[in-house]
């Protein structure tokens, strides 16, 4: 097993014990897109959790990079603008199927919630079809 897969399944069961511990311990499905979401409008004492959640990852984030900034190492190959531009895409996207790969994908399958077993069907299709459109285009 190569350094990597390693740091993979690390990562992953990270991930599975984090939404564990969300849902059983306050009741939340953690769903990134919905935590943003509602953390953008009127500050609310009962959405603390919500901006405790968000400023978790921003200070994980802060924190990987300071120990490993080797895994920040990459170049875009695009214009800013198209990273932008996907950024919203993706942002629409995820408030028109009422949540994004992380509520669906981790929360809602282990639910075996249907409507996320689809949605996720419908992300991973969709993505699928445009890494190929992207080979066979360009």
């Amino acid at each position: 097993m190569t350094e990597s897969m390693v740091l993979a399944l690390i990562g992953g069961i990270l991930i599975g014990v984090s939404s564990t511990t969300m849902l059983g311990g306050i009741g939340r499905i953690t769903g990134i897109s919905g935590i943003l979401g509602l953390s953008l409008g009127k500050i609310k004492a009962e959405h603390f959790w919500r901006y405790t959640f968000l400023g978790g990852l921003i200070v994980g984030g802060i924190g990987m990079k300071i120990s490993n900034p080797e895994f920040f190492d990459y170049q875009l190959n695009l214009p800013v603008a198209h990273y932008i531009i996907a950024g919203l895409i993706v942002g629409y996207g995820t408030r028109l199927g009422s949540g994004c790969t992380s509520g669906h994908g981790v929360c809602g399958i282990s639910r075996t919630a249907k409507r996320s077993i689809l949605a996720t069907i419908t992300f991973m299709l969709f993505g699928i079809i445009t890494v190929a459109l992207k080979r066979a285009l360009l």
